[in-house]
């Protein structure tokens, strides 16, 4: 198999599961917390974490990598004005998935206090108001980024 093929199916792989696991994660925690079962928060919570460790930290990195090596392989300008969007993006949507990682500790270190106090702190409250909030521009940047990398309404030279 040709490695500029490989390199794209990777891509697209990666993609899907950053796109998939980021909207996974997104409507698990935000229906549990809903629920306001302090139960299904904390395990949904400890879940979260593992799903962006297991799947989505992985992906952003063979993003990050497949990237790159496809645009050497593309020939492709590093200092176009193409890729000053996409890598402006990425840095953006990293921006806000990096607190949002710690936020989901916090989440779930508040959630098992809520186990004990039969209720909600306002820790937890706050933490997951800050989550969705840093959520939510990440996601719709990410579809942006997608729109970027497929339409390239930029010049790539």
């Amino acid at each position: 198999m040709d490695s500029y093929f490989l390199l794209r199916l990777l891509h697209i792989l990666s993609a899907i599961i950053v796109m998939g696991t980021g909207a996974g994660i997104a409507f698990f925690m935000f229906m549990a917390y809903r629920s306001k079962n302090i139960n299904a928060i904390t395990v949904t919570a400890r879940h979260v974490i593992l799903g962006d460790w297991l799947f989505t930290f992985p992906a952003v990195i063979t993003q990050f990598v497949t990237g790159l090596l496809l645009m050497a392989k593309l020939n492709y300008s590093f200092s176009s004005i193409w890729f000053y969007w996409v890598i402006g993006l990425f840095a953006f949507i990293g921006a806000c998935w990096i607190p949002v990682i710690r936020i989901q500790y916090l989440l779930f270190t508040q959630a098992q206090i809520s186990l004990s106090q039969g209720q909600l702190t306002d820790k937890f409250n706050q933490y997951m108001r800050w989550w969705i909030s840093l959520g939510i521009p990440a996601f719709l940047t990410i579809l942006g980024l997608l729109y970027i990398m497929v339409f390239k309404p930029f010049p790539v030279v």
